[in-house]
């Protein structure tokens, strides 16, 4: 990074905030990672006295209810943290006269194309998570035009719930797995995201004046789209690699394992608008997970 940078990420011990600390090391950037119970995103008392303090140049919303099945049970919370905590996020973010960054999701689309998203695509969530996390995006834009909305998708890391620590956690006791292939999409790599997340960040503080790089851009994982079980196959080749024994892969259908909400059949992003004009591209996914596997796989970090 050329310039010093101030940094305050939302979200403290998420995949994302725990992969922009480990990222911003030694770039000139001073990030803070805060949350609860500080700043509580459906406690919206909290968030402009937690922020302010902190003095930040930007802030990086990165705090969610990721639950996507119990936000269908307690939808009154998800929206309050998705949307109201978000939209209180980017108004305290225009008081304090700074850019803010939101992560969105691929949930905000319902999944019935069959070529990649864009960003001027239409909108339409089927659960209440996805709709959540649109009122966010709105609420975000509502209160600032100095923002950058980044939809991501099938997020992964050596740390936190995610697929990847899912299925190495199977594996240890099972030799066949059942995985949905009827859902499409690109998995991406927190650590890729946080970098995107910091291009992103260095040009909207330096180049204050330009509105095209402010809006909604896709940020995700490049190269090819696969099914989860796909993806579980993947995870498990490269366990393979790394001297664990073999786990099959059964594909079922997600009519096969139904949940409480309903999941995008087709959630590959475009992420030619992010190239365009922040200049940033994501690598192929699956160099992602041979770097995640390498640190999950040795006693830096157990699964």
């Amino acid at each position: 990074m050329a310039a010093a940078m101030r940094l305050v990420v939302t979200g403290r011990h998420g995949q994302l905030a725990t992969a922009l600390a480990e990222r911003a090391a030694g770039k000139g950037i001073t990030l803070i990672a805060c949350g609860r119970p500080e700043l509580a995103l459906e406690h919206p008392a909290s968030i402009a006295p937690a922020l302010s303090a902190l003095t930040p140049d930007i802030i990086v919303n990165a705090a969610a209810w990721t639950a996507v099945d119990r936000a269908e049970s307690e939808p009154e919370r998800a929206h309050a943290i998705n949307a109201a905590g978000a939209g209180t996020v980017a108004t305290t973010a225009a008081m304090l006269g700074v850019p803010v960054i939101q992560i969105s999701t691929d949930y905000v689309f319902d999944g019935s194309a069959t070529t990649p998203y864009r960003e001027s695509d239409p909108v339409a969530p089927l659960g209440v998570y996805g709709q959540s996390k649109l009122a966010g995006e709105q609420a975000v834009m509502a209160a600032t035009g100095d923002h950058a909305i980044l939809r991501t998708s099938w997020v992964f890391s050596a740390t936190g719930q995610n697929f990847v620590r899912t299925m190495l956690r199977l594996a240890e006791t099972r030799s066949g797995i059942s995985v949905v292939a009827d859902q499409i999409g690109r998995p991406t790599p927190a650590d890729d995201l946080a970098e995107a997340v910091l291009g992103v960040a260095a040009n909207l503080l330096s180049r204050r004046g330009e509105p095209a790089l402010r809006g909604i851009f896709h940020v995700g994982g490049t190269g090819d789209a696969v099914s989860w079980a796909g993806f579980a196959e993947a995870i498990f080749a490269e366990r393979v690699r790394r001297g664990a024994g073999a786990v099959s892969v059964r594909p079922i259908g997600a009519a096969d394992y139904p949940t409480p909400a309903r999941r995008p059949a087709w959630s590959v992003l475009d992420g030619a608008r992010l190239k365009e004009t922040h200049g940033i591209i994501l690598p192929d996914w699956r160099i992602g997970l041979a770097r995640c596997m390498d640190r999950l796989m040795t006693t830096e970090q157990a699964p």
